[in-house]
């Protein structure tokens, strides 16, 4: 994004909401953190659900085994370890360090996520994003993405400050990341080293939050804790500065276009009405909602 569309923007969101992640477990009984998709924030169109995976790999052996998914994608960002998605149909994929899978779920797919090793930490994040109506019985999509993948935008001397720029394009050095999106947002990584700054466009009418996963700080001019998703107000782009601890302050910004339908959810079915919700079932029941002839590592856009 150019320097001069950087300097136009001028009504700064504020943060409307603070919710506290919640623990529970999900899967085979691993342990999440949860903010997005609770009573304190049932939702946030087009975002249905945000969790956060962060324990010793040997405590989430048992993992999320087979599952299955209808109406709407799915983000997996992982930070330490390594977690393997396989499908119904035996498609398979593992995500290293610094990696993203992008899965869009459409018209269904049956697949399971499980660590690849029991050495060393396990800690990423789940998204759920919402499809328009127009594309909820899509073919499914997968968008696997290592760290190399993904553009690194250095913040001011020293490289010490950076952001991970997954999808959307970033206000420092217009560079865009790699993942091909539906319905129009941005997925960014934000790391800030002690006493840095960050200035984000988050466009007019988005809807848009940070989770702040370590350290402390400010953003928009309200404090900034682990384990909190911070909603953004009205306004055009948003600011961040760490706090002095060694941490800095990282967080995850992420922002998009609302839908504006109906949103009817039941689990790991997310549909306009309650008719697709039954309709979703009966599919998995019969063995009908994974399609054998969808390849999703093909994209049909």
């Amino acid at each position: 994004m150019a320097a001069t569309a950087a300097a136009a923007l001028r009504e700064l969101r504020p943060i409307a909401k603070v919710v506290q992640g919640q623990k529970m477990k999900e899967g085979a009984g691993v342990m999440i953190t949860r903010t997005v998709g609770t009573g304190a924030l049932r939702n946030l169109d087009p975002y249905l659900m945000l969790d956060e995976l962060k324990l010793p790999a040997k405590a989430a052996f048992a993992g999320f085994p087979d599952h299955p998914h209808r109406g709407f994608e799915t983000c997996s960002i992982v930070l330490e370890g390594l977690i393997e998605h396989r499908d119904s149909q035996g498609n398979q994929g593992v995500i290293g360090p610094g990696g993203v899978q992008w899965m869009t779920a459409g018209r269904g797919i049956v697949h399971s996520e499980m660590p690849k090793s029991n050495d060393g930490m396990l800690h990423g994040f789940q998204l759920w994003i919402n499809l328009p109506k127009k594309d909820k019985m899509c073919k499914p999509r997968y968008q696997d993405y290592q760290k190399d993948d993904i553009p690194i935008v250095p913040l001011g001397e020293g490289g010490a400050s950076s952001v991970r720029v997954m999808a959307g394009t970033s206000t420092a050095g217009g560079v865009s990341g790699p993942i091909k999106m539906r319905n129009p947002g941005l997925l960014m990584d934000v790391r800030l080293a002690a006493g840095a700054e960050f200035k984000q466009e988050v466009p007019q009418g988005w809807n848009g939050f940070c989770y702040v996963y370590d350290g402390e700080g400010k953003i928009s001019g309200s404090r900034a804790q682990p384990e909190q998703t911070l909603v953004l107000g009205p306004g055009d782009h948003l600011v961040a500065s760490a706090g002095g601890g060694a941490a800095g302050l990282k967080f995850l910004l992420v922002a998009g276009q609302p839908i504006g339908e109906p949103i009817v959810q039941h689990g790991p079915f997310v549909m306009n009405t309650e008719q697709e919700i039954q309709q979703a079932f009966r599919d998995y029941q019969t063995g009908q909602l994974q399609r054998p002839q969808d390849n999703p590592w093909e994209d049909e856009l």
